[in-house]
């Protein structure tokens, strides 16, 4: 692969985050990846952040055309292992569970609850037996720069949270809400699993940065239903503080991977 097709790190875009270069001034290429796993979301952008290359992919395509439940995790997440990147930085919109966890904050996950169905979750489909562990999920090098760099930007951030991932395409009805909230999960959103796992099993680092646009339905049962629209206006009038947020993590990010296991997950049997 060319050098100039090459990047470092990886930015996959949610709902309301279609595009990363294209307003920077800066020079950028769009490549089209082929996979063994179909085609991706979208075209993949890359360009360079304090002398890092970066690749950024809207995971439900620049035109939101892929619902959480048909997004193709599996072309994403292999298209920008071929690209040579080795951390994953998942923003993503959510719902909040619990009545600290405002609208407007964001959350850095350090947990999932997978409550999908039917969505193709691994890359191992033999005849090689591996069982990857998903202890935690996420890495705990990039969780902590993201924390350190949202403080000192002033951002309201959560330094855990567990995600619980529903399959969508509709959102919770309140009793499924309320026992989501009394198991005391934070952070409900349909496209974190298998994305975050995925990465893991390329022995790729992830974080994910929930940013949090409604209360869900049944939170004390007391909250108007969520509506996508009003998703999309929270997080979009958010998305100048968490492009801020994206730049200050990769600014930080080192080289070298030394604080964590990630690049070792494919290993474990």
């Amino acid at each position: 692969m060319k050098e100039e097709m090459n990047a470092q790190i990886g930015i996959i875009g949610g709902s309301g985050f279609y595009s990363f270069f294209e307003n920077s001034g800066k020079p950028f290429q769009e490549v089209t990846i082929d996979t063994p796993y179909g085609e991706t979301s979208d075209t993949i952008t890359i360009g360079e952040v304090s002398g890092k290359k970066v690749a950024f992919i809207p995971r439900h395509g620049r035109d939101h055309r892929f619902l959480p439940h048909l997004v193709n995790y599996r072309a994403n997440v292999w298209a920008l292992k071929s690209l040579g990147v080795t951390r994953v930085i998942s923003p993503c919109a959510a719902g909040s569970l619990q009545k600290h966890v405002k609208p407007g904050d964001f959350v850095i996950c350090d947990q999932f609850v997978d409550w999908t169905d039917g969505r193709k979750n691994t890359f191992f489909e033999g005849p090689k037996c591996v069982h990857p562990s998903a202890a935690d999920p996420y890495c705990p090098e990039l969780r902590q720069i993201a924390i350190e760099q949202a403080k000192k930007l002033g951002i309201t951030v959560h330094e855990t949270g567990t995600v619980v991932v529903i399959n969508g395409p509709r959102f919770t009805t309140k009793s499924e809400s309320k026992f989501f909230t009394n198991q005391g999960w934070e952070v409900i959103n349909m496209s974190q699993y298998p994305e975050v796992h995925l990465v893991k099993e390329l022995d790729m680092c992830p974080v994910t940065i929930a940013l949090i646009t409604d209360y869900d339905a049944g939170l004390v049962g007391d909250v108007p239903p969520v509506t996508h629209q009003e998703v999309m206006n929270v997080f979009k009038s958010n998305i100048t503080r968490l492009k801020s947020l994206l730049i200050s993590i990769i600014e930080n990010i080192p080289v070298e991977r030394e604080h964590c296991e990630c690049y070792n997950t494919s290993h474990t049997s």
